[in-house]
């Protein structure tokens, strides 16, 4: 079946989302003292050093970025085949975390996502930024920082690309053909 699809964000709106959430969390936190920002893989990490990189400009302070793996923490995948150690480049033990992703959707890649952090140690507090909240919660998970909330239908598809592993920067919203 083939999907009507429509551009909700370019490259310039997700730009000033991710600039207004790197104010957002200076605002918030005062700074960026004791904070370190762990992005999901994949796209979730680039929008992590993004923020990172906006926050340097603005503050002139470099914070620490991280990555996260959260394959093996899926609620689809066995707990026997989890790594006994994560591949983790910052400490977060005390610190506040900030997670990334791309999109909210159910909420269980972040329950994912704060599984294996705790594994890895105990931050101070972990807040979650999303670019795209598109609602259906399964879970009581909620976004500290967003943007762009778009409500959608279960049939709809959110589909977010960005420059460092896509090509171009865009967020689209696909609709099966005959729903648009």
């Amino acid at each position: 079946m083939s999907e009507a699809t429509h551009v909700i964000m370019d490259e310039a709106a997700i730009r000033r989302a991710l600039t207004r959430i790197a104010h957002e969390i200076l605002e918030k936190h005062k700074g960026v003292e004791g904070c370190v920002l762990v992005g999901i893989r994949t796209r979730g990490i680039y929008l992590a050093q993004r923020i990172a990189e906006r926050i340097k400009e603005i503050e002139g302070v470099p914070v620490p970025v991280a990555e996260l793996d959260i394959t093996s923490y899926r609620d689809d995948v066995s707990s026997e085949t989890r790594p006994s150690s994560i591949p983790f480049e910052a400490r977060i033990e005390d610190r506040k975390v900030i997670l990334f992703d791309d999109v909210l959707f159910t909420g269980r890649t972040v329950r994912a996502a704060l599984d294996a952090i705790m594994d890895i140690g105990r931050p101070q507090m972990i807040q979650l930024a999303v670019l795209v909240d598109r609602g259906h919660r399964e879970l009581p998970i909620r976004p500290d920082y967003v943007g762009k909330n778009v409500p959608t239908s279960r049939t709809e598809n959110i589909e977010v690309s960005l420059v460092e592993c896509d090509g171009s920067d865009s967020v689209t919203i696909m609709n099966p053909r005959g729903k648009a």
